[in-house]
C-alpha cells in the first residue's frame, strides 16, 4: 500500500508547523515527528536558551491532544508523576487522582534535576504506557510520548541518568547554536509576540495514530535488517567501547528507520533513512571507553557509530 496524498499532507503539515517556531533545525524536527510516529520517546539534551523547550512545546500544541509538563526537581516525588489514591469521604473508598503522566504529550523538563527514585517513575510509562499505583494498573493516553529536556553543562544538583533510563529513549537530540541568518529572523519573530502563542493543532489524535500504524507498515527488507543488525553487532565488537547496543536498542533502530521513511514521503526505508536516524538512536546506548561515566564520552560515542556507519557496507 503507497503512502497516499492526505497522509504526505498530513506529515508535511506538522513539519511546517514545529517550524514555524523551531527556525532552522529542519533535521531535527524531521528526527522529532519521526519519533513521535514510531511512538518513542525523545530527550533534548542541549545548553540553556537553544530552544528544547520550545520544541517540545511546538510539537504538543501542533496536536489536538493533552499536553503536560513537569518541572523536575531534586524534591519532586514518584506520585508527583504518576498520581495518588485518595481517601472520598463521601463514597468511603480510596479515589485514584492522575498525576501529568496521564497526557499525550509530556514535557519533562530538566529531567536530570529529579532523584533516580523519582526519575524511575517514569520507566513503566515509558516502557508499557500504563502505570501501577497502589497494585492497580492505569493506562496512559494513545499516544503517549515523553519528551525531556536536559542541559549538558550543568552538573551541579543534577543526578545523571540511569543507563536504563536513557535506553527507554528513541532518541537524544542535540540542537546547536543557529546560524546568522536564522538567528535574527528568531530575534525578529519574537519581537512583539512568541509565535508559539498563536500556533494551532494541524492533527486530531486519531490522525496521528493512523500515522503511527501507518509507518509499522513501511516496508523494510531482508538486506536492510541484516544492513541495522551489522551496525548494531560492530558497536558491540568496537575497542573504543565499553558497551554495545542491545537487542532493544536495533528494535528501536529499525523502527525509527521506518518512521523516518514516512515522514520522507516513503512506503518503503533505504540505507539512507538508517543513517539518518542512527546518531541519534544508538549514541546513547554505547559508552565511549575513556571516560565511561561522564558526558564527554557520550559525546565521544557519538563520533564512533558515525565511524561504524561509515565502515559498514550499504546493501544494494
Amino acid at each position: 500500500m503507497t503512502l497516499d496524498a492526505a497522509e504526505r499532507s498530513r506529515i508535511e503539515d506538522l513539519r511546517r508547523n514545529i517550524e514555524s517556531v523551531i527556525i532552522g533545525k529542519g533535521e531535527a524536527v524531521t528526527l522529532l515527528v519521526s519519533a513521535l510516529l514510531a511512538r518513542g520517546h525523545v530527550l533534548i539534551e542541549d545548553i540553556p536558551g537553544i530552544g528544547k523547550t520550545a520544541l517540545a512545546q511546538a510539537l504538543a500544541k501542533s496536536l489536538s491532544g493533552s499536553f503536560k509538563r513537569i518541572q523536575f526537581t531534586p524534591d519532586l516525588l514518584p506520585s508527583d508523576i504518576t498520581g495518588i489514591s485518595v481517601f472520598d469521604p463521601e463514597r468511603r473508598e480510596f479515589v485514584f487522582r492522575p498525576g501529568p503522566v496521564f497526557a499525550n504529550v509530556l514535557l519533562a523538563d530538566e529531567i536530570n534535576r529529579a532523584t533516580p527514585r523519582t526519575q524511575s517513575a517514569l520507566l513503566e510509562a515509558m516502557n508499557e504506557s500504563r502505570v501501577s499505583v497502589d497494585g492497580i494498573t492505569h493506562a496512559l493516553p494513545d499516544p503517549f510520548m515523553v519528551v525531556a529536556t536536559q542541559n549538558p553543562l550543568e552538573f551541579t544538583g543534577t543526578y545523571p541518568l540511569p543507563e536504563s533510563q536513557l535506553d527507554r529513549f528513541l532518541m537524544v537530540l542535540r540542537l546547536g547554536y543557529p546560524q546568522a541568518d536564522e538567528e535574527a529572523r528568531i530575534v525578529r519573530s519574537r519581537r512583539e509576540q512568541d509565535p508559539l502563542d498563536t500556533l494551532r493543532p494541524v492533527l486530531t489524535v486519531p490522525q496521528v495514530n493512523g500515522l503511527c500504524d501507518r509507518t509499522r507498515q513501511v516496508r523494510v527488507d531482508d538486506g536492510l535488517t541484516a544492513y541495522v543488525v551489522e551496525i548494531v553487532r560492530r558497536t558491540r565488537e568496537d575497542k573504543s567501547l565499553v558497551g554495545g547496543v542491545s537487542p532493544r536498542g536495533a528494535i528501536h533502530l529499525s523502527r525509527a528507520t521506518q518512521a523516518h521513511a514516512l515522514v520522507s514521503g516513503r512506503d518503503y526505508a533505504t540505507p539512507d533513512d538508517v543513517k539518518a536516524v542512527a546518531p541519534s538512536v544508538l549514541s546513547h546506548r554505547v559508552i565511549e571507553r575513556r571516560s565511561r561515566a561522564g558526558h564527554d564520552g557520550r559525546l565521544s560515542a557519538g563520533q564512533v557509530v558515525r565511524r561504524i556507519l561509515e565502515e559498514v557496507p550499504v546493501p544494494q
